[in-house]
């Protein structure tokens, strides 16, 4: 650029005069000629425009030849600076299953090239990895979703490359990635479903009421508040026999004894919406008691004439465990039946010898549950 005075005639009497903004540093000016040139590159983004003033001075007399002016010098753009995102790193979450079009995350890049000069500063948004999953608005930066039914069952998080580019996107311009982390939050969209179809316990029958049977146990694809289990019996005659409480840690059923035992119960377990059932085998094992006499003691009476095999009285005992009965004896002065218990005279009596005979009869059963009663003299 050239200063030129109207009093300049070309011998050199006029000298020029540069002052104000980056004068003698970036612009130097021919004292001569009045021509004004760079020292220096000129950066628009650290200073985009500087303010000069110029003047023209007679080199004998020191004196202006005109009065002292004022120009702007404008930093023209060119397209010099690479956009870049800001607000990394962008994580964002949404949950599954959510329709197509769902917004998910913006994002953002700026470039600090003149927005108002050319296509310097015009940013364009694209996906580089992510589709079909998800798509970016080009202007805008805005991911939204576009493909229906994503399920967190099958994949819990997505990582999307967008891309920026300046110039509209033209070959010549510069680019710019960021990286964005989205997840998939649960939602209560699985049943649960047990581990078998059938649980066999087995309990003794003399159990306390508290006592634990075991456990069962129910899977669901879903996390959180959405897998905890709330087991429960379905019928409620059975409910007042057993309980199941929710283990907080393990999220198993403890089947407990609560009041009178049942063979067979059915167990239902149930967690919001969704239902899912088992079967519980419960076999109550039995506890060898011993026999149970009817009456304690037998008081009989029999004549010392009394002929061998003459009925004295039978005795009765019960064993709870089992109805197969049968009985032994020893044979000394009475003996008992093996099928009934009744007692008969085993040999002749004699008062005068013997007024009174202590019978002690024993009912015992053997290991194969058959009842016996023995009969001891005293």
């Amino acid at each position: 650029w050239q200063l030129k005075s109207d009093y300049d005639t070309g011998d050199f009497t006029i000298k020029y005069i540069l002052s104000g903004e980056g004068a003698s540093e970036i612009f130097k000016i021919d004292e001569y000629t009045g021509d004004i040139y760079l020292s220096q590159r000129l950066d628009r983004e650290l200073k985009p425009f500087y303010i000069l003033q110029a003047q023209a001075i007679n080199r004998s007399s020191k004196q202006p030849v005109e009065p002292e002016s004022e120009f702007i010098i404008k930093v023209q753009d060119i397209n010099d600076n690479p956009p870049e995102f800001i607000n990394e790193p962008y994580v964002s979450s949404i949950p599954e299953m959510c329709p197509t079009g769902t917004t998910v995350i913006q994002v953002t890049a700026t470039d600090a090239d003149d927005p108002m000069f050319g296509n310097n500063a015009k940013l364009i948004y694209s996906i580089l990895e992510g589709e079909p999953y998800f798509s970016v608005e080009p202007k805008t930066g805005i991911i939204v979703t576009s493909w229906p039914n994503m399920d967190r069952e099958a994949r819990e998080t997505y990582l999307v490359v967008v891309q920026v580019k300046d110039m509209l996107g033209l070959t010549r311009g510069y680019s710019a990635t960021t990286t964005v982390t989205i997840s998939l939050m649960d939602v209560n969209d699985n049943g649960p479903t047990f581990q078998h179809n059938l649980y066999t316990f087995a309990i003794s029958e003399s159990a306390p009421v508290g006592t634990t049977l075991g456990r069962i146990m129910a899977d669901d694809g879903d996390v959180g508040l959405n897998a905890k289990m709330n087991y429960s019996l379905e019928d409620l005659e059975e409910s007042s026999t057993f309980t199941i409480q929710t283990d907080p840690d393990t999220q198993e059923g403890i089947v407990i004894l609560a009041q009178v035992l049942q063979y067979n119960t059915d167990i239902c377990i149930c967690n919001h919406h969704h239902l899912s059932k088992t079967t519980l085998k419960i076999t109550v094992t039995n506890v060898d008691e011993p026999p149970i006499f009817y009456e304690t003691p037998y008081n009989w009476k029999v004549q010392e004439s009394a002929q061998v095999g003459t009925q004295v009285g039978t005795v009765y005992a019960k064993d709870i465990d089992t109805t197969n009965n049968a009985i032994s004896d020893t044979r000394q002065m009475f003996k008992i039946d093996p099928s009934n218990g009744t007692v008969y005279v085993a040999n002749l009596l004699d008062r005068e010898t013997a007024a009174w005979y202590n019978l002690t009869i024993n009912a015992r059963e053997n290991s194969e549950h058959i009842l016996s009663l023995t009969c001891i003299n005293h």
